[in-house]
């Protein structure tokens, strides 16, 4: 079947409305339905709810099933980072026949985390022959699928480190809440104990690295520290006081008889100097990479995530990674057949 791909938007926050945006610049996709909770948003057409500045005459709606049963390609999914919240959603979205781009940051390689649950939406997938993707600047992208595109160069791995550095005040409020901005180091460590307060992914991406390119990794150890403010320091969203919390840094180790084989670091604070990505590959030959300015994650992850829409459908089925599909490019989507 040859003509648009049909796209249902599934979570309305400020990620999936930078994607709306994004994908009413595609002449071949075709958002065909929306779905959020959020009162204030239910019942509202689509296209004034993410400030495209005109009507798509698609209306956000809170009954999921009714909008996947309207039928559809691909279902771009953005509501949690948590894949134990966001699991019967995507399952949802399956068992009515409709592929997943997710931008689900525990998603992007559940395996070693969530066993049981990976094997059950890559069989769910598997059975209505559609496929489901977590994706995303990172992890998908910057700390993970980076460093495997690096390493295509090299004849032997032997240790990979990442180091990314954020100017959170440059991003959404959301994410500036995440990473604990304006809190004192008490509230911090308090909700980093309840799991409230940390940037998700690292974990997944450290063992997509290792998997892919055979990196010993039997153990991998995270710890999240709060970035303290040394003065006042604002956002457009929030200000922090001198000796409050400005963010989190976050390590992810992959250790193997005591061996540091992976190394992942995560700066993302309000107010960071030198924002970056770098990648340090030791091999043959050794690499190293390093983009200045570092990788705008709201607008990456929103390109990306779309970018991936065309390979989605011809995916294999089942629950793939950034690692099993083509380097995803910008493109205008020339005319393409849908894969359904």
């Amino acid at each position: 079947m040859s003509g648009k791909i049909r796209i249902i938007q599934y979570g309305v926050g400020p990620i999936g409305a930078a994607i709306v945006r994004l994908m009413l610049q595609k002449p071949q996709l075709q958002i065909v339905g929306a779905i959020d909770v959020d009162p204030a948003k239910v019942g509202q057409d689509l296209g004034v709810t993410v400030g495209c500045g005109r009507e798509l005459g698609v209306k956000i709606s809170n009954d999921a099933d009714a909008v996947l049963a309207g039928g559809a390609d691909v279902a771009v999914h953005t509501t949690s980072s948590y894949l134990h919240q966001v699991s019967e959603q995507l399952k949802r979205c399956l068992n009515a026949g409709v592929g997943v781009v997710s931008t689900c940051e525990e998603l992007a390689y559940p395996f070693r985390k969530h066993p049981q649950l990976s094997r059950e939406l890559d069989r769910l997938a598997q059975q209505k022959r559609v496929a489901v993707l977590g994706t995303g600047v990172n992890p998908g992208f910057a700390m993970d699928k980076l460093a495997l595109t690096l390493a295509a160069a090299c004849q032997s791995v032997s240790q990979v480190r990442v180091r990314r550095i954020v100017d959170a005040a440059r991003r959404r409020l959301p994410l500036q809440q995440k990473v604990g901005a304006g809190l004192t180091p008490e509230e911090f460590r308090a909700l980093v104990a309840k799991g409230e307060i940390k940037h998700h992914g690292l974990p997944e991406s450290t063992a997509m690295i290792a998997d892919s390119l055979g990196i010993a990794v039997d153990d991998i150890r995270e710890t999240i520290e709060p970035v303290i403010a040394a003065a006042e320091v604002r956002s457009e969203f929030l200000e922090v006081a001198k000796g409050h919390v400005a963010g989190v840094r976050q390590v992810a180790r992959g250790l193997s008889s005591g061996n540091e084989n992976i190394y992942l670091e995560l700066e993302m604070y309000l107010g960071a100097p030198a924002t970056l990505d770098s990648i340090s590959i030791s091999g043959v030959p050794k690499l190293e990479l390093t983009i200045a300015g570092g990788i705008h994650g709201d607008l990456a992850t929103a390109a990306i995530t779309v970018n991936c829409i065309p390979e989605i459908l011809s995916a294999r089925p089942g629950l793939r990674t950034s690692r099993d599909i083509p380097m995803c490019y910008y493109s205008g989507l020339p005319e393409m057949g849908s894969s359904r």
